[in-house]
């Protein structure tokens, strides 16, 4: 069974794609695996403090992405083989690596400061 005790939301983004992506990033990261079950969407939605709706809304775009798999009365399934997986980690790298390139330019630095920003931390994770 997934665990979602790490799991904290913020104010970032609505929760149900909280929800999405820290299912997404478990799976990227290899601490979700393929045909591990998420919790049902009653107890996660108790368990979170949301309403089920919300939990509803994030597992059906999990499941229109293919990353689970549900039947009417059974619990949901990750389905996750190592293609799929290589190009969720692909997906997700590409996101955050533009992600911090746009914040590095926009604090003004250049290509040269940036990467020796990133080596600087690089041995402190």
């Amino acid at each position: 069974m997934i665990s979602f005790v790490s799991f904290k939301p913020d104010n970032s983004s609505p929760i149900y794609l909280q929800i999405l992506a820290f299912v997404k990033r478990g799976i990227a990261s290899g601490k979700i695996k393929d045909s591990d079950e998420l919790p049902s969407r009653r107890a996660l939605s108790v368990l979170l403090g949301i309403n089920p709706n919300t939990v509803q809304r994030a597992f059906s775009m999990l499941e229109e992405e293919g990353l689970i798999s549900s039947s009417h009365g059974v619990t949901s399934i990750v389905t996750a083989p190592p293609e799929r997986v290589n190009k969720l980690k692909e997906e997700i790298l590409a996101a955050d690596a533009k992600s911090t390139a746009a914040l590095f330019k926009q604090n003004g630095l250049s290509l040269e400061q940036a990467a020796a920003l990133l080596a600087a931390y690089w041995e402190e994770v």
